[in-house]
């Protein structure tokens, strides 16, 4: 097991954020049919022919490797791709996972109980990209892969079949010191960016430039997990947004019922769910969980 050696300094998530909504009906359809367009072109921008374009988003799900076991957190990814997710983030446990709300931090610390690895995250990757063929990314904190040697880390995520990094922790800012979103591109990883609504334009327009696969928005503030209300002023802000970044845009935090997918399939490529579907599988019996996962899924997508 990596043993953490916190870094210098602890990292504050960087922001995140949101996108658009079709134009008024009173611009016409000219602009209407312009925005269509420019949708089509951002589906496949950076996420490439690997991920079909079969609906008008992509829904990408969670899981915490070794959680509640690696057997298990091996099936939920296969039953999230059997039932119609687009993209997994497959999160490496970590001791102070700062961005995540109460069901995966409580995941993390049994995962951690479990002695997960990084290697086992390697491995558990690996295997599953035998069998699925949507992209899969790592999620984690920036102490993991600093604490394994950030090049290593990225050499042996490539090999298991690594789509890309989510790493909240690791701002742009600090590229001349760590020199992550370089190495990143030198093993051909996608080093998704992290935005807010309430990002400011200056910043945004820094972070389109080295954009790379798609960039994951956060849909409200605080840290992860189920939310019955959206975001307020998100039309609004999402539409800032989407004049600067040109990448697919995947919003998160707190999605988690069919009417919010409803709501917000044409405001994003991407609509990411990961506390809803570990509640789900956390309060069901015990020889029911995977039937209960599946049927959330199979419903949410219907």
């Amino acid at each position: 097991m990596v043993k953490e050696k916190y870094p210098r300094t602890k990292r504050q998530v960087q922001g995140m954020r949101l996108e658009e909504g079709f134009y008024n009906k009173k611009e016409g359809n000219q602009k209407a049919e312009k925005d269509v367009q420019e949708r089509e072109k951002r589906k496949n921008i950076a996420l490439g022919p690997s991920i079909a374009v079969s609906k008008d988003f992509k829904l990408m799900t969670h899981i915490v490797a070794g959680y509640p076991s690696l057997k298990q957190s091996e099936t939920l990814a296969l039953a999230m791709a059997d039932f119609g997710a687009s993209l997994i983030e497959i999160q490496i446990p970590f001791s102070d996972p700062i961005a995540d709300g109460q069901t995966i931090m409580r995941a993390n610390a049994l995962a951690q109980k479990n002695k997960i690895t990084v290697e086992d995250c390697f491995k558990l990757l690996e295997k599953l990209k035998q069998r699925v063929k949507i992209p899969l990314l790592f999620m984690t904190y920036y102490n993991i892969p600093f604490t394994y040697g950030l090049e290593r880390f990225c050499h042996k995520a490539k090999e298991s079949g690594c789509y890309g990094l989510i790493i909240p922790d690791i701002p742009f800012d600090e590229e001349k010191q760590e020199h992550y979103l370089s190495i990143c591109k030198r093993y051909k990883l996608h080093a998704i960016q992290i935005i807010s609504l309430l990002t400011p334009e200056n910043r945004l327009k820094k972070i389109a430039k080295i954009a790379s696969g798609f960039i994951y928005c956060v849909s409200r503030t605080g840290t992860t997990g189920e939310s019955k209300n959206v975001q307020k002023n998100l039309d609004k802000n999402l539409k800032i947004i989407k004049k600067i970044i040109k990448v697919p845009l995947a919003l998160g935090f707190g999605i988690s019922t069919k009417q919010q997918i409803e709501y917000l399939r044409q405001k994003a490529e991407i609509l990411v769910i990961g506390s809803k579907i570990l509640n789900i599988y956390n309060h069901a019996a015990k020889f029911e969980k995977m039937n209960e996962v599946n049927s959330f899924l199979s419903t949410l997508l219907s």
